[in-house]
């Protein structure tokens, strides 16, 4: 029933969607070029690798602004904070507040390597690093929205995102899914009206267009008095709503 739902809903959407799609491509084209969609591997269902879908929303060489956009941190600890983004683009800001930029992921849904509702789809790098019983996760589809999505986003840290899936996935039915559907556009027009900064919590690639650059960083930050060094470790930054950056430089 849940791949009956998927394929019913994501058809339709798509259909009634599809003049929003068209200008939604030929706004990034215009404005910022080619390419128009930003793809990046996730992990789905049993642990198998996907490639996952949405419209470029940043600059081609958003890899080259990193070290400018650490600067910029405006928090401490494993979460980064920026106002006004430079390496998004003007269109990709709108689609961002509205979230529209997730659209193409519906054509993921209609292809069976995700679903309407689900876990939140993690990158490779996430995965290798979950611990045994955050596995469970992936025995069901990662979804285009979920309960990280109306009740976390990305204003939740990574172990919100963790507990949201487990209970997602221990306490599944139709109905559920079906309420959070429901509940999603709301969720989206709310964060819409109120959204006015790029968070980025734990995860990790630049939409760039271009090739992943992994690195290891060890970072030194500030709060008043308190000096907070990590261990060196994969820093996955995610700039708002799974836009990712991974970087894979060492600090001295």
């Amino acid at each position: 029933m849940k791949r009956l739902l998927d394929i019913a809903m994501s058809s339709l959407i798509l259909v009634c969607l599809l003049p929003v799609l068209v200008l939604i491509s030929l706004a990034i084209l215009v404005r910022s070029g080619r390419p128009i969609l930003f793809r990046q591997t996730r992990v789905g269902r049993d642990g198998v690798p996907f490639t996952m879908v949405k419209f470029r929303t940043m600059t081609v060489d958003a890899d080259k602004s990193l070290d400018v956009l650490l600067d910029s941190n405006e928090r401490t600890g494993p979460l980064f904070k920026a106002s006004n983004d430079p390496r998004v683009t003007t269109v990709g800001r709108v689609l961002r507040r509205t979230s529209l930029d997730e659209l193409p992921q519906l054509f993921n849904v209609l292809a069976g390597t995700m679903s309407m509702v689900g876990p939140r789809p993690a990158l490779p790098s996430e995965v290798a690093q979950f611990p045994p019983e955050l596995r469970v996760r992936e025995s069901m589809p990662q979804g285009l929205t979920g309960l990280w999505q109306i009740e976390g986003r990305t204003d939740a840290e990574f172990a919100t995102y963790a507990q949201l899936d487990i209970r997602y996935v221990e306490t599944w039915s139709l109905r559920r899914d079906f309420m959070i559907l429901l509940r999603t556009p709301f969720v989206v027009v709310k964060h819409a009206l109120s959204r006015s900064e790029v968070q980025v919590p734990t995860g990790a690639t630049a939409d760039s267009g271009g090739d992943r650059v992994t690195s290891r960083l060890r970072l030194v930050r500030r709060r008043s008095d308190q000096i907070i060094e990590p261990a060196p470790a994969l820093l996955q930054i995610e700039a708002d709503d799974a836009d990712l950056i991974e970087a894979d430089r060492r600090l001295a």
